[in-house]
């Protein structure tokens, strides 16, 4: 079972959610179950695809995605959901193409000594993605002013900032719904759909 709620075949999909499915659609073909969880409800099928879209597809998109999908693996390990870490990290090992450094940048996830992997000014974007997943009333104004005298610009940050928020919805979508890879293609997707700039 991918789910521990009903998902509707492609088969006995009509109307709108026939459309939600098509707009869902890898390029494999396939509807991943994270979205076709949403099955019973076209209409939060059709908006997880435009936030994920464009948050983690974006041509306009300033942030390395390497370093986006690095994040949002992070996240995704912090909040113990396997599905998003499954997908995204394979993801982000594909773009860093350094099995030595995915290495060593998978084991900084447990024990969070970023600044031995990466840069200052990541390390601390690490360290704000940390915070805002797991203490989320407790950010401040300084926790973006440190960002930013790191050198982020403020574009960065909210970029970064939405892949964060998008991954703590869709960890806890997947995990409350005990929604599972079964069935689905994981990792990357060469040629994977953008949203327009």
């Amino acid at each position: 079972m991918a789910s521990w709620i009903k998902m509707i075949a492609d088969e006995n999909a009509d109307g709108p959610l026939a459309a939600a499915l098509e707009q869902a659609r890898t390029p494999h073909g396939t509807v991943d179950n994270v979205m076709r969880v949403h099955s019973l409800r076209p209409e939060t099928m059709c908006g997880h695809i435009a936030l994920y879209r464009s948050i983690l597809h974006n041509k306009a998109t300033c942030v390395p995605k390497a370093f986006l999908e690095t994040v949002g693996s992070f996240v995704s390990r912090l909040n113990a959901c396997p599905y998003s870490y499954s997908n995204h990290w394979k993801n982000a090992r594909h773009l860093i193409n350094d099995p030595v450094l995915s290495a060593r940048i998978e084991a900084s996830f447990d024990h969070q000594e970023f600044r031995r992997v990466f840069s200052e000014k990541e390390a601390v974007m690490l360290e704000y993605a940390r915070k805002l997943t797991a203490e989320p009333g407790d950010m401040e104004q300084d926790d973006v002013a440190r960002l930013q005298a790191l050198g982020w610009k403020d574009v960065e940050i909210l970029e970064i900032n939405q892949v964060i928020c998008y991954f703590n919805y869709a960890n806890r979508l997947l995990n409350g719904l005990g929604v599972t890879t079964e069935g689905d293609v994981i990792g990357f997707y060469p040629g994977d759909r953008e949203a327009p700039a």
